[in-house]
């Protein structure tokens, strides 16, 4: 949750026409009074009135500069919308803020490393490094500059409410996640922001068929998947396809274990449910996929993903729970492979037409 709940207080469908108004006016100061008044109000509203004042306080970021409060203001729309505000309607300023910042903050990284030294670090993202000296490092323009060095600030303060939005929406995550999520990661490479949630919520797959084949049984199937966070709930799942469906052998996960990777309804709080790992999960070349991993790291070969499962190389469990308790994972078995065409995908693998039994 982005806030914490107060008591009503305010009455946000009257302050937000004010935050507009004053803004379209260019009036500063009241659009500073009507910005206090609309975050406060926010945080003491009722879920009705969030729900009606999302869009327009989203649709409102653009309108402020981006040395501005712009964060804190996707923060109040993003908090709309985990009290049913439309996430669609939210999302296209919240996560364009989101962009522009974190290629703000790439070009942060560019200029500092391009003006020091060789063992010069990049900094911690601290306002403390915004002063004199870093500014005429980061070029001559001074507004850009300390643009550039807030961008690198503030990068992280943008992630709750863009999962507020991606982690609702199927729809906003098709939408947007490919133009973010190469900037995302390389961001996140630079090992100065933690960007772990964000990072795994645009690389989240929707109505994605994936070919698996089991070696030791040289089977093969097609399996759509849908708003797995993480291999783990991915691995969970398709044991409880394949397994708890009769079509390998094996010990299937608990009842709960699987509710708990597709129940719709958001996931409360931790629990003490386990999954015991049914295979082992293999790239076409025969490299482990580790389950910490993600979905979208399955290669492509031939258009589809493809995974191979084998017998685990040893025991191993982990906690049940999913990733993100907003999103329920989906996997359907939507095709049993004919013998022919697992042996086709068998091929195009390391491991041949599969076991010795199925070629």
């Amino acid at each position: 949750m982005i806030f914490k709940r107060k008591q009503k207080a305010a009455d946000l469908g009257t302050v937000v026409p004010e935050l507009e108004e004053a803004v379209a006016a260019r009036d500063g100061a009241r659009t500073e009074r009507a910005f206090t008044a609309a975050i406060n109000s926010v945080q003491q509203a009722t879920d009705a009135e969030r729900v009606l004042a999302g869009p327009r306080l989203a649709a409102l970021i653009p309108a402020f500069p981006p040395t501005g409060p712009r964060p804190l203001l996707a923060m109040a729309a993003g908090f709309c919308v985990e009290s049913g505000a439309d996430p669609v309607a939210c999302a296209e300023p919240i996560l364009g803020g989101v962009h522009q910042d974190l290629l703000d903050a790439l070009e942060f990284a560019r200029r500092w490393t391009a003006a020091g030294g060789a063992e010069d670090e990049l900094p911690e993202p601290d306002e403390k490094i915004i002063d004199d000296a870093s500014a005429a490092r980061l070029g001559e323009d001074a507004h850009e500059a300390t643009r550039l060095a807030l961008a690198w600030c503030s990068v992280e303060e943008w992630q709750p409410p863009a999962l507020a939005v991606l982690c609702r929406s199927a729809e906003v995550r098709g939408r947007h996640a490919s133009t973010l999520l190469p900037a995302c990661r390389e961001l996140a490479a630079l090992e100065r922001h933690d960007l772990k949630c964000l990072a795994y919520a645009l690389a989240v797959l929707d109505d994605e068929p994936l070919v698996v084949l089991h070696r030791p049984t040289g089977t093969g199937f097609e399996v759509r998947i849908g708003g797995i966070g993480d291999n783990f709930q991915l691995h969970t799942l398709l044991a409880h396809v394949l397994v708890g469906g009769g079509h390998v052998p094996g010990t299937a996960p608990s009842a709960e274990s699987v509710r708990l990777a597709t129940d719709p309804a958001p996931a409360r709080g931790r629990t003490d449910a386990v999954v015991t790992g049914a295979f082992e999960l293999l790239a076409p070349d025969g490299e482990r996929i580790w389950n910490e991993g993600l979905p979208d790291g399955i290669p492509v070969v031939e258009g589809r993903r493809l995974l191979v499962l084998d017998e685990p190389a040893y025991q191993r469990g982990w906690n049940a729970d999913r990733f993100f308790p907003l999103l329920p994972g989906t996997a359907e078995l939507t095709r049993i492979l004919p013998a022919d065409e697992a042996r086709t995908w068998f091929a195009r693998t390391s491991f041949g037409n599969g076991n010795d039994e199925a070629s």
